[in-house]
């Protein structure tokens, strides 16, 4: 009887370690995981391969990593910001000096047999260090705001170099998402977006582009200190941002102009840079409303879709699990975006508070772009689908990244909704 009681005793300790995670946070990842091995498995069923249980394997050893991080105390990261930063960037720097190469680009380093692809930690490295900044800052002023710039423009530009597109956005709408909950000025946000409108309205409409300028010259008047030495210069920059463009533009590799173009007339190129978009709107619509049912689609079947494993699994779910398919994954993603605002607003420090944000907005844009992709709403860009897609250091960081979150939860004093 003593024994019982001791042992039970112990376990009732050893739970309270997670006593306060979000446990139906982490039930909706490892849901998520174990779907998408099923659907990686019937991708490859007739292709000879197993990938299935390596992303399975994988999610097994992320789940593992996060049960670990919940339970240490966030905060002590905070001390470590530009450490993590450094060994982010020294990572990044590593992929350009002794990467290996696939498809046109540089991302992997070869670890013990393994690739690995740095720029997916980086996501979660630069959550951290952000957040870290702009939790230290009671009150942002606009030298706090190009001090968060130049932090993120280095890894930026090493992974928009290697070159990876899309993960650079999302470096892009992470700093974003966590300038706007550290409650940076909503007008200077608008200005660090207005650049790329003014290149679309420039080749769209010339009067709305010479509206938007005079409109950005007027926030950049009310909203910025100085305003009357900062109107001309924003106003001169969305002026130039058309040759700014144009310079960014040539930087980028062919097949990734491509990709970029290719979304808006697939059919002009329809076995080249359309192919995959064409395809893929085959097989989402040919699911109908409850799909072919599993392993049973022809375009996932047949191999029409080629990478369909990784950034077009959400074909392969629309065609063979139709439109509910497709609605219960999006119900899921809400789900996790919901839970994540929570312990936002429940974290126990601005700290905590920023990494679920950044975290939220890293999710989010992944989400949207490749739906959108996989629909024909937006361009190729090779961003994965979370928690879905194959890919070791894809489902490993985001693994790290609900450990974060996990912890921010585990620790906060308020109560669970």
């Amino acid at each position: 009887m003593t024994y019982k009681l001791v042992l039970t005793n112990y376990r009732k300790s050893l739970l309270s370690n997670w006593k306060y995670v979000d446990c139906s946070l982490l039930l909706v990842y490892v849901g998520m995981t174990i779907f998408g091995g099923i659907m990686i498995q019937s991708v490859e069923r007739n292709q000879g391969l197993a990938d299935w249980w390596q992303h399975w394997f994988t999610g097994g050893v992320g789940l593992i990593l996060a049960l670990i991080i919940a339970r240490c105390h966030y905060g002590v990261l905070f001390h470590w910001k530009w450490a993590i930063y450094v060994l982010t960037n020294i990572s990044l720097v590593a992929v350009q000096a002794i990467g290996t190469s696939a498809l046109g680009a540089q991302r992997w380093i070869n670890v013990g047999g393994f690739h690995v692809q740095p720029s997916e930690f980086a996501k979660v490295g630069i959550i951290i260090t952000l957040a870290a900044i702009l939790s230290s800052k009671p009150r942002l002023k606009l030298f706090d705001c190009f001090q968060v710039l130049i932090v993120t423009a280095i890894p930026w530009l090493l992974v928009f170099l290697e070159p990876n597109l899309g993960t650079s956005l999302i470096f892009g709408v992470i700093t974003m998402g966590m300038l706007y909950w550290g409650n940076v000025n909503p007008g200077w946000l608008i200005l660090l977006f207005s650049p790329i409108f003014s290149v679309i309205l420039d080749n769209i409409y010339f009067p709305a582009w010479v509206a938007w300028i005079s409109l950005m010259a007027l926030i950049a008047w009310r909203s910025l200190p100085w305003g009357w030495l900062w109107t001309p210069i924003v106003a001169g920059i969305n002026i130039a941002s058309g040759n700014i463009a144009e310079i960014l533009w040539n930087l980028l590799k062919d097949y990734q102009k491509d990709r970029l173009t290719g979304f808006l007339n697939p059919e002009q190129d329809p076995l080249g840079t359309g192919y995959h978009l064409i395809q893929s709107r085959i097989a989402i619509g040919s699911g109908q409303l409850f799909g072919r049912g599993l392993y049973q689609g022809t375009q996932t079947q047949l191999n029409f879709i080629p990478e369909q494993h990784t950034d077009f699994i959400f074909s392969a779910i629309g065609e063979e699990l139709g439109f509910i398919g497709c609605i219960f994954v999006l119900l899921a993603f809400w789900f996790i975006c919901l839970r994540l605002v929570i312990i936002a607003h429940t974290a126990k420090d601005n700290f905590g508070s920023l990494i679920a944000i950044g975290v939220l907005s890293m999710l989010i844009f992944q989400v949207f772009v490749n739906i959108g992709m996989n629909i024909g709403l937006a361009p190729v860009t090779g961003i994965p689908l979370p928690l879905l897609s194959y890919g070791r250091s894809a489902l490993l960081s985001n693994f790290i990244a609900l450990g974060l979150v996990e912890s921010v939860a585990n620790y906060r004093p308020k109560k669970n909704f």
